[in-house]
Formats: structure tokens, sequence, C-alpha cells
């Protein structure tokens, strides 16, 4: 059976002047729910408030918390933080977290939620409000569960917020594939960056990140792998600029799977970004890439 972390509250209602597509994980849920005892279900608590200081701003987590984030911030993040909305915040950090542990003891886990990997250190960006990875990487290395630890990143935009707060921790190493001339327009330092000319499609994409992503894993040899698995280099999404077929991200978690599977690493999966008019659709994918993820690593 695989892992599902999930919490009530990564179903909320969108709050006003909103585009960012708030029914994808009601949709996610509904889909996998509907798998029955293919899968488990857990619900983690949210992420106590001193590990978000410990990668985030003090005042700017005070600010999420208590719904109180400025206008320029509320720009940035692109969608106001109401009460439902930091509760959901908090959240989705420990569905992470918890995500990660199920995965040390079993192999695979995946977080219906979480991939929020543009907010920064002061704000967040991008529809990220907390940096999920970033906030259960440190924590996962502070409280001693690994020593080694490796995020890696397809979303087709660069995961800059996850390079920016991570890079004074050599424990953490990060690795983002992603479309060039993409958001964000100012890019973070990770570990390895790997962009894209706009259009790339499904050979060129997997031959890229297998010479890539190999060569580092072997380097590293971490102990656990959060994956940020976005279903956005699709070549109809709304935001992407990649060109990638249905197919072609199947293969991509066949490939990632694999080369987790031969090393005997953990990976512990977030959801990530994938957009466009048809929810059902998007969320069909990234349970998609959550089921070929767990049927590789749980076999």
């Amino acid at each position: 059976m695989i892992p599902i972390v999930h919490h009530p509250s990564y179903v909320t209602e969108a709050p006003a002047r909103s585009t960012y597509r708030w029914g994808k994980n009601g949709a996610i849920r509904d889909l996998l729910r509907a798998e029955g005892a293919r899968v488990t279900w857990h619900e983690p608590e949210p992420m106590p408030r001193r590990w978000l200081e410990a990668t985030h701003d003090p005042d700017y987590v005070a600010e999420v918390l208590e719904a109180r984030v400025p206008p320029a911030k509320t720009r940035r993040i692109g969608f106001p933080v109401t009460t439902a909305v930091a509760e959901r915040a908090a959240a989705v950090p420990g569905g992470t977290w918890l995500a990660a542990l199920l995965a040390l003891e079993h192999g695979f886990a995946a977080n219906t939620a979480g991939g929020s990997h543009h907010a920064l250190h002061d704000t967040g960006a991008g529809y990220c409000v907390f940096n999920d990875l970033a906030v259960a990487a440190t924590r996962l290395v502070e409280e001693g569960r690994v020593d080694r630890l490796l995020i890696v990143d397809v979303d087709v935009h660069q995961g800059d917020g996850t390079a920016a707060l991570t890079a004074g921790r050599p424990e953490i190493a990060t690795y983002s594939i992603h479309a060039d001339k993409n958001f964000p327009a100012r890019k973070a330092r990770s570990t390895l960056d790997v962009p894209l000319a706009d259009g790339v499609g499904d050979e060129e994409y997997l031959a890229t990140l297998a010479t890539t992503l190999v060569p580092l894993i072997d380097d590293l040899r971490p102990q656990l792998i959060l994956y940020q698995a976005g279903v956005d280099p699709l070549a109809v999404d709304r935001l992407g600029r990649l060109g990638l077929t249905e197919d072609g991200l199947i293969r991509r978690e066949r490939l990632v799977a694999a080369l987790a599977a031969a090393r005997g690493i953990p990976l512990a999966c977030t959801v990530g970004g994938g957009y466009g008019d048809d929810v059902m659709a998007i969320a069909r994918r990234h349970v998609d890439a959550i089921l070929t993820l767990g049927d590789a690593l749980l076999a």
C-alpha cells in the first residue's frame, strides 16, 4: 500500500482575488480515495512554529500565522493569506515532514500538497507561502533523521526559494531542472541547475535528466530524496514552457523511481505545480505521478 499524507486544511475555499486553482488538492484527495485499499492515509500535525522559524524570518512567520501579511507580500504570493490559508500554510510543511518520515520507514510516501519552492526567507512568492521542502529538510537534518538529503525539483519553474533557504547547509543539496526563460526571472543557485530551452520534449528532457541527476546522486549518496514532482513541464500547461507529453511525465517518474530504488534511497514526493482550467485533468496527472512512483518504489 502507498502511504499518502493529507490534511483537511489542504482543501479550503479560494480567497478573494486569487488566480490559483484551489480545488486541485481536493480533486487529488478524491482520486486517491477512489484507489481504495491501494493507499493508506496519514494526517499530519501542523509544523511547529519553531521549525517554521528555523527556515523563515520569525516576523514573516507571525504575519502568516496571524493572517496579517502586508499588501506587498500578498502581491508576491498571489493571493491573500486568510485564516484558512494560514492554517493550510502551517499544515503543508507538516505533511512533507510526515511524508519524509514515512518514506524513511517504507521507502516511499507522498504528500497531497506541498512543493512550495518559491517561498523565501521573509516572504512568500509564486503561490507559495512557506517553503515546505526547506522547512522539512532543515528539521530532518537538525533532528538527526538523516545526515545527507537531496531535494530533486522537476517543476517547470526553478526552485529558487528552496535553493536560497538551504544554501548554507552542506547536508542539504538541491537539484532543479526547469525552463530557463520561465518564472522566476531572477534565479537562485541550486547545487545543480539544469536550465532548458523552451519547447524541449520527452526524449531530450529525459536524456538530460538522466545524464545530470545520476552523477549528482552517486556523488552525494543521499539518505533521502525529497521530490518536487510538478507536472507543469507538460506542453499544454498554462504556466509551462516545455513540451512534455503525458507519457513523458510518466516516464520521468519511472526514471526517478528507478534511480532511487537501485540505490536504496527512500523518496518522499510533494505535488508541485500544474496549471490550467481543467482541475480534474491536472489532479489526475498529480495522482498518476504518485501512483507511478509508489508502484515502482514499493514493489
